[in-house]
């Protein structure tokens, strides 16, 4: 098992009554010793004071497989179980009538391109409205993955638009399945960044791992602290420059959680807009007035990170032909682009 701190939504069994476990923790190697209601202020999102002092006191918090109080201090290696009466709301799926965008359909897979700002699963403050919530409205049966979600092979962020394909069958859900984990799949994305990206073409590699200090964030460990992350390479090439920004093209080796987003600010490159990883500031370019006015009516026209799942590759699980689906990039980026490639043009003029 991981040791980082990961989410699992599994039922659980205690005695004779039926507890569900809403939240699992391991506490990682450099774990100093916490309390183990504030180790859970920091790793649940939205999380209150009172209801996890309350879980603590009705007996519903355990720290390998015993129940401790809110004062237990949790050291690195244990595991922490939150555990309540009522399912957690990811078991809910309400099925609901939302309209999919349908790339490609047959009795095995199903491709959708998913629009900004849906989430792709139920999870704390997004019960409805989700991928999934849609899913199970418009198909029966999907078949579960290893965290009991209906059909889901990978994810993509909330705010991130574009490609994701859906197993219809078990057979098709271990075989995607196996594709994305030993790196078969093609996955490549379209990003705007902030800077000029000198190299044409490079690769990111920096294992990633949750921040220590910004649970929302993800960050790359280096050297002696590289073990607290997960291996991840990025590949990236610049398909068009505007100057304080840059269009390109990122191909994933890996799928961590963001990945993209921290490797491209890793290297100095925040995607623009991207507002947890700092990128809805103006990092690159003038102080004047209009400068600033024109970015900002960009980041209303892109109120988003700029980022979108273009291309998809895979090998049916069926039939064993390649497939590659291609998606056109939406308006809200398109727009952006129109407005920094026009931008970079009028200086470019103002130059010569």
């Amino acid at each position: 098992m991981s040791e980082h701190p990961e989410e699992n939504n599994e039922l659980e069994d205690q005695n004779d009554e039926t507890l569900y476990e809403h939240h699992k923790f391991i506490a990682e190697k450099g774990q100093n010793p916490l309390r183990v209601d504030k180790y859970l202020m920091n790793y649940i999102e939205k999380a209150t004071r009172n209801k996890i002092q309350k879980a603590a006191k009705d007996g519903n918090i355990y720290v390998n497989d015993v129940p401790v109080k809110q004062n237990y201090k949790v050291k690195a290696g244990d595991v922490v179980q939150v555990m309540f009466e009522h399912p957690p709301y990811e078991f809910l799926l309400t099925p609901e009538n939302i309209p999919l965008d349908i790339v490609y359909e047959d009795d095995t897979v199903l491709v959708v391109n998913k629009p900004a700002g849906m989430v792709v699963h139920p999870g704390h403050g997004n019960y409805s409205g989700t991928l999934i919530n849609a899913l199970v409205y418009h198909f029966e049966n999907l078949p579960n993955n290893s965290s009991d979600r209906p059909g889901l092979v990978h994810r993509i962020d909330k705010d991130t638009s574009g490609l994701l394909v859906i197993a219809k069958t078990e057979h098709a859900m271990a075989h995607l399945s196996k594709q994305f984990f030993d790196k078969t799949s093609e996955r490549e994305y379209v990003a705007i960044v902030w800077g000029n990206v000198e190299e044409d073409e490079g690769t990111v590699e920096g294992n990633i791992g949750r921040h220590p200090k910004n649970r929302l964030q993800n960050t790359v460990y280096e050297g002696d602290d590289a073990e607290k992350g997960k291996p991840a390479v990025t590949h990236f090439k610049v398909l068009e420059r505007f100057g304080y920004v840059t269009m390109v093209a990122c191909k994933l080796e890996t799928g961590r959680t963001h990945q993209i987003r921290v490797h491209m600010k890793h290297i100095g490159h925040t995607l623009f807009n991207d507002e947890r990883y700092g990128g809805e500031r103006i990092l690159k370019g003038t102080t004047f007035t209009k400068y600033k006015q024109f970015v900002e009516n960009c980041f209303k026209i892109l109120p988003r990170q700029a980022l979108h799942a273009k291309t998809l590759g895979f090998t049916h699980p069926k039939t064993g032909e390649w497939m590659s689906f291609n998606s056109d990039l939406p308006e809200d980026m398109i727009g952006a682009i129109e407005k920094w490639r026009n931008y970079a043009k009028n200086q470019k003029e103002m130059l010569e």
